[in-house]
């Protein structure tokens, strides 16, 4: 059969031709040139970013018959020889099918042979990670200090998996992903070899399904060809990758844009319709948000180029939408669209989440544009105008406690319409008895009595945390590891630090969710949301809710002690019997009637 994929056809065959590993290649052939050639070579990156290539490669620059030389010429013997897969000198061995400590027991036995042909013995073994430990320690001393005309290159894709024993014998190289523009370029290439048709969002769509996978993008690109033949439209390519057609996404974003929950929801049952992955759909609307805040905070569309892998086309359309909306909304929507992936990934119903997550995407833009319009309702009369915020806010002992010095944020409630009686809307506002004359409107104003107006319901969190402890234990410990960050637009924010996965994914569950929401509704008296979220190094440095109750019950027990020392009683104990308090507690009725 003379058909060979793409993967092996366009196979790079020198340094020059590797692409997407310009440390790597540099290093390599310098070091070939200047004879300073290791005894041992580690190559770690994920599949298809050129490891085995750059390990045959290397192995023909060692052998060529013109080198050792950075530049092979594969035309001699030995190159040919290396490429086809049939050297003597150059060994290829699968770490996957050989194991155990027989094979490298071989393989000692054989080093000591020297080449048969070129300078070198070359032995290059892919997935390394897979030996056993037994094999690895096997190898240790053969690797530490080989014969002088053997080189072992290894190759794998879990390089936590190598023993650290073996990663100090070798010089490690690691491979990252391809970038996608380089991608493209390579796919371009091999399509005009073969005389394809593709759209150029064909290219960007395979570049993206391959993950920086330069194999796994030349397979989908033959995969392709094999269903569409010469002339590949996007439409194949879509339903051939399985990818989520991008107008599913935008009908989406519009919706979202013009705040229209049915449309919203239309559009994820069509998406269901069609049969897509709703954890794809919910990851190319995460992506495609962000890119509309990239495009919303970079001015030009020069500087998006290198910011946005996308044609040329879709970075004008995303410039031009991003205009609709401000960087603080598009972050909403962002988080959001984060919080119901994360959630994807442990419902049973993903369907209910995606749905809630658009109904909330349409509705808050509508809630933020209501509360910047809303105004703030006040008593008011024919001869007083309405006290602002910071006026209320600097009137001393009438201010509401909510907002008084040293109250903190997270107890104080969100800004509701303060509801005005119809006395007060008609006689004024009411102050208070003994007074012997009608003050000005503006001192009346500053000196309001707080019963003058219903006071705000305040969130007391300890509360909240009390009434999670004594009726669901299941979760308590997980929400004590996070930390209390606020309110704000309607929702509590609760940070968890990176490394508490386990306590953020069993809170981020949306039956816990509802339990912790209806906690807080019943002391606010009003709905709220609540959300989970990432601490990063922006958010201020805090203590999780198990420290605070720690440093809490630590200071109680300290005043505890304090008073008990102070005690006239317990001081003349102490002084007849020549001790020291060692311990303070609290007993309880029962205790006490025992």
């Amino acid at each position: 059969m003379d058909y060979q994929v793409s993967a092996r056809k366009y196979r790079p065959g020198t340094f020059d031709d590797v692409i997407g590993q310009p440390h790597v290649v540099q290093t390599l052939m310098n070091a070939v040139s200047t004879k300073r050639i290791a005894h041992a070579y580690l190559f770690s990156g994920t599949r298809g970013v050129g490891k085995t290539t750059v390990a045959r490669i290397l192995a023909k620059a060692l052998n060529c018959e013109q080198g050792p030389t950075s530049h092979p010429c594969n035309t001699c013997e030995n190159c040919r020889e290396i490429v086809q897969g049939n050297s003597v000198d150059v060994i290829e061995i699968d770490g996957a099918s050989n194991t155990s400590v027989d094979d490298v027991r071989e393989i000692r036995e054989n080093v000591k042979f020297t080449p048969f042909r070129g300078q070198f013995r070359v032995y290059i073994i892919d997935e390394v990670h897979m030996l056993s430990n037994s094999a690895f320690n096997a190898l240790l001393k053969t690797l530490e200090e080989p014969p002088t005309h053997v080189v072992f290159i290894f190759a794998t894709t879990e390089i936590h998996k190598i023993p650290a024993t073996i990663l100090s014998r070798c010089q490690h190289y690691n491979f990252r992903r391809i970038a996608r523009t380089e991608i493209i370029e390579r796919l371009r290439h091999v399509a005009a070899q073969d005389q394809l048709t593709l759209e150029e969002q064909s290219f960007v769509a395979l570049a993206r399904t391959s993950e920086g996978s330069m194999r796994d993008a030349l397979s989908l690109l033959d995969q392709a060809v094999a269903y569409g033949g010469k002339v590949i439209s996007h439409t194949d390519l879509e339903l051939l990758l399985g990818a989520v057609p991008q107008e599913l996404v935008q009908e989406l974003i519009r919706a979202i844009m013009a705040q229209d929950s049915p449309a919203a929801l239309a559009s994820l049952a069509n998406l269901l319709d069609r049969g897509h992955d709703l954890r794809a759909f919910c990851a190319e609307v995460v992506e495609h948000i962000r890119n509309l805040l990239v495009a919303a905070v970079v001015p030009g569309t020069a500087e998006l180029r290198g910011l946005i892998e996308t044609s040329e086309d879709d970075l004008n359309q995303l410039s031009m939408n991003a205009k609709t909306l401000t960087p603080e909304q598009l972050q909403e929507l962002l988080a959001i669209f984060i919080q119901a992936e994360d959630s994807l990934r442990f419902s049973s119903h993903p369907r209910f989440v995606m749905e809630t997550a658009a109904v909330r995407a349409t509705r808050l833009l509508r809630q933020r544009e209501g509360t910047e319009a809303r105004p703030i309702q006040t008593a008011s009369s024919s001869n007083q105008k309405p006290p602002a915020e910071p006026e209320r806010r600097k009137s001393g002992p009438s201010a509401p406690p909510a907002l008084r010095q040293g109250t903190p944020v997270a107890s104080r409630p969100i800004p509701q319409p303060i509801p005005t009686s119809k006395r007060e809307t008609d006689e004024g506002p009411s102050i208070s008895p003994g007074s012997s004359h009608n003050p000005p409107a503006d001192v009346a104003a500053a000196t309001v009595s707080p019963t003058a107006v219903d006071p705000q319901p305040t969130l007391q969190w300890e509360l909240v945390q009390e009434e999670v402890a004594a009726s669901f234990p299941n979760i308590a410990p997980f929400l004590e590891a996070g930390r209390f960050v606020g309110i704000e637009g309607g929702f509590i924010t609760i940070g968890f630090a990176k490394q508490a996965t386990v306590a953020r994914a069993r809170l981020e569950k949306e039956e816990n969710l509802l339990v912790l929401s209806r906690l807080c509704e019943r002391q606010l008296r009003y709905p709220i949301r609540v959300r989970i979220i990432e601490l990063t190094e922006t958010h201020p440095p805090g203590l999780t809710m198990a420290q605070v109750r720690a440093a809490k019950e630590q200071e109680q027990r300290l005043v505890l002690f304090e008073r008990a020392r102070a005690n006239p009683t317990v001081k003349q104990a102490l002084e007849i019997f020549g001790v020291e308090l060692a311990e303070v507690r609290t007993i309880t009725q029962q205790e006490a009637s025992e």
